[in-house]
């Protein structure tokens, strides 16, 4: 068993996924899913290291797309990522994990899954200017174990400017790209972002 942060993350039971109706690749209907995999009934947190070994959880992960006029955030994870699987994987989405800290800062007036997206984004990127975002889509890859565990909310996130510059060292070669150049680039990328230029390029263009 891999080993990871001592962290309990939030997670929603893959039977909820399946009764939900589960799918494979993108989903753009967020209101029939996000409502109810957010519902303080339906979920609950898990020690890390548990929720990565068991596909009967789905572990709740923010995915956060920027773009700045036409151009996309695209970046390397460093051979440090937290995910080890993802090493070396080039990617268009900032996300983590939803954890119990973030349930412990959260407030009436921020719940505990936007409070996670706001800290994951905090850490990982400095954004110089200011930006409004969305959810646009629920991503779910089952075709590989890292997949199989996660299920990714996408965001897009609109910045007016591309002053954008890594948190963190494990995020590398950073640049801006346009949606054609993503695509000759689409070997390089994580599966996640594979399925977003695949299926998001028209609606987010």
């Amino acid at each position: 068993m891999a080993a990871y942060e001592d962290e309990n993350v939030l997670v929603v039971p893959r039977s909820l996924f399946d009764e939900l109706g589960s799918f494979q690749g993108l989903a753009i209907n967020c209101d029939h899913y996000l409502p109810q995999f957010l519902a303080s009934e339906n979920n609950f947190f898990l020690p890390r290291e548990q929720a990565e070994e068991d596909p009967s959880y789905k572990q709740i992960i923010p995915y956060a797309i920027f773009r700045h006029e036409n151009r996309f955030l695209r970046y390397v994870r460093g051979k440090k990522s937290g995910e080890q699987r993802l090493a070396s994987k080039a990617s268009i989405g900032i996300g983590g994990h939803i954890n119990q800290d973030d349930a412990a800062l959260a407030s009436l007036q921020r719940d505990t899954y936007m409070t996670g997206v706001e800290r994951e984004i905090n850490e990982e990127l400095v954004i110089a200017g200011n930006y409004t975002q969305r959810v646009i889509a629920l991503i779910n890859d089952d075709s590989n174990e890292v997949g199989q565990v996660h299920l990714g909310v996408v965001h897009l996130f609109e910045l007016d400017s591309d002053q954008v510059t890594p948190g963190e060292a494990n995020i590398e070669d950073l640049r801006f790209l346009t949606m054609d150049e993503l695509k000759l680039e689409r070997d390089m990328l994580e599966s996640w972002s594979q399925i977003c230029i695949d299926n998001l390029s028209s609606s987010i263009q």
